[in-house]
């Protein structure tokens, strides 16, 4: 499929998500204001390449009909490989995307943002968002996995979980504080640990 010119790529990528999230077509109008156009006839430039090309399509006569026919893709394209030693060239031939769309649409998971240092030394700092899956139980965690656990005295926790039979232990990754012993009946274990994600730009690492 042809590739698209900024002009045509702007557009259509507005229309993808107009249509997304209305569940109808724009008019003309609403294309050239938001094209930020004074003139229909760049919007039906723009609008004629993009159907030649196989993005859109409508029926002629007909008005507020045009629909996508070519979604984007999703997800962020995945360029090549980075060292934190060496050089390593980073851009590649491959077509591969990193698409976290349906991690995030998953109703059971839900993220947590972290407070204190305790998960340090597994790299989970202060101000990560750290996503968890849901669980119905503490027999739904096994031993290594990190998990959100509320215990207590101590409230809800992020710790690294073990269980030996009836007892268990929730491990810190820092050696200034003390393992969380304790009984297992009194744990309730509310997710686990699938993923940290973090902002570079605001996070102290």
């Amino acid at each position: 499929m042809e590739t698209l010119t900024p002009a045509q790529q702007e557009l259509f990528d507005w229309l993808v998500e107009y249509i997304r999230t209305t569940q109808h077509a724009p008019s003309i109008r609403q294309m050239m204001k938001a094209m930020n156009l004074k003139s229909p006839a760049p919007v039906q430039s723009r609008l004629e390449r993009l159907r030649n090309k196989g993005y859109i399509d409508w029926t002629d006569g007909k008005a507020r009909t045009l629909r996508i026919l070519r979604q984007p893709e999703k997800g962020l394209q995945i360029l090549g490989a980075i060292a934190a030693g060496g050089l390593v060239e980073p851009f590649t031939e491959d077509k591969t995307r990193l698409d976290l769309s349906d991690l995030f649409a998953q109703s059971d998971h839900y993220v947590l943002r972290v407070t204190g240092d305790s998960m340090i030394e597994d790299s989970i700092v202060e101000g990560d968002l750290a996503i968890m899956r849901s669980v119905e139980s503490v027999d739904n965690a096994k031993s290594g996995d990190i998990v959100a656990a509320r215990v207590p005295g101590y409230g809800t926790t992020l710790k690294r979980f073990y269980r030996n039979k009836n007892q268990i232990t929730l491990k810190p990754a820092n050696g200034k504080y003390e393992p969380i012993e304790v009984e297992a009946s009194t744990v309730e274990v509310q997710g686990i640990l699938i993923g940290i994600w973090r902002d570079v730009a605001t996070n102290n690492i």
